[in-house]
């Protein structure tokens, strides 16, 4: 197969991708839980320079934003995004000819941030990139919330899992995601995501006045990972959005002395040289400017080849 060849893209027709299992037909353009149907859409195509020191570096990790989300959070920073308001649909040409621009740009590597429902074209895309002269290792960028079916799909091809691991109780994931079974999925989906060959970054953030699930998941991730199998991220820096301004807890930033209590608490477990953050906790940085479309729109593959 040539590099301007389009490998075929099978869209299910009962839609499985997910730990929603919503059964969506894809294939004929009905919309799941995560808000796709049979269209490509992303956010933003760009270096990135606030992921953990290994992936952004100095040069930037080379993001791709995708569409939906299927899990929803209430406190999401990217909503707009997550809902699929906000982005611009592509071909399987197009998404390939974005991971060639990024490796010009001298991106380390390939992020794809929340691609689950679109893993039928991202495997397409990177195949047709690789045939073109991709050579840039591919993070995934995720929430957790993972099937095993598509942790082996994508086994072949990601070389670093930087994953989220947020809820630890049941109650917590339905309040804040609608998905009680959070904690069981991400949980299986690490203990997945380490049988395959990728390397792994496990990030627990900080959620005002949900201490108690990032201390739980720690316990969980020192005593079935470990150090020697996943990396931790710390993280501190949620950010409130509109949509909670009201909530107590979620309306505010995690207090500094909330995130030393968290790092602490690493200490004691046993973590030693893992990420965390310095300075304040809310910062416009986390969240790009998604309005602009940065490095969506562009020429398809066999157009850049001919540049």
């Amino acid at each position: 197969m040539s590099g301007m060849d389009t490998p075929d893209v099978i869209l299910p027709s009962c839609c499985q991708l997910c730990p929603r299992r919503c059964g969506a037909d894809r294939a004929h353009g009905h919309r799941g839980v995560c808000g796709a149907a049979d269209e490509l859409r992303l956010a933003r195509a760009a270096l990135h320079f606030w992921e953990e020191p290994p992936i952004s570096g100095d040069a930037g990790s080379g993001t791709v934003f995708f569409s939906n989300c299927p899990l929803h959070c209430v406190y999401c920073q990217n909503a707009r995004i997550a809902n699929g308001t906000c982005g611009a649909d592509v071909s399987v040409s197009r998404l390939a000819a974005i991971f060639l621009e990024q490796q010009a740009r001298g991106a380390l590597n390939l992020n794809l941030v929340t691609g689950t429902h679109y893993v039928p074209q991202i495997l397409a895309a990177l195949h047709m990139a690789r045939s073109a002269g991709c050579s840039l290792p591919v993070v995934w960028n995720s929430s957790g919330y993972e099937t095993p079916e598509t942790i082996a799909l994508l086994a072949d091809v990601v070389d670093l899992w930087l994953v989220d691991l947020r809820y630890s109780r049941c109650a917590t994931a339905q309040v804040l995601s609608c998905a009680p079974d959070y904690p069981q999925v991400a949980r299986e989906a690490l203990l997945a995501m380490a049988q395959t060959p990728g390397e792994m970054i496990v990030r627990v953030l900080g959620i005002p006045g949900y201490l108690e699930d990032a201390a739980e998941n720690l316990l969980w991730l020192w005593h079935n990972l470990g150090p020697k199998r996943a990396t931790l991220s710390l993280m501190g820096q949620y950010t409130p959005v509109p949509r909670v301004a009201d909530d107590p807890n979620l309306g505010r930033p995690l207090s500094p002395e909330e995130y030393e209590e968290l790092l602490d608490f690493a200490d004691e477990v046993g973590f030693d040289g893992y990420f965390w953050q310095e300075g304040g906790a809310a910062q416009e940085s986390f969240i790009p400017d998604f309005d602009a479309l940065e490095g969506v729109e562009g020429p398809e593959l066999e157009e850049l080849a001919n540049l």
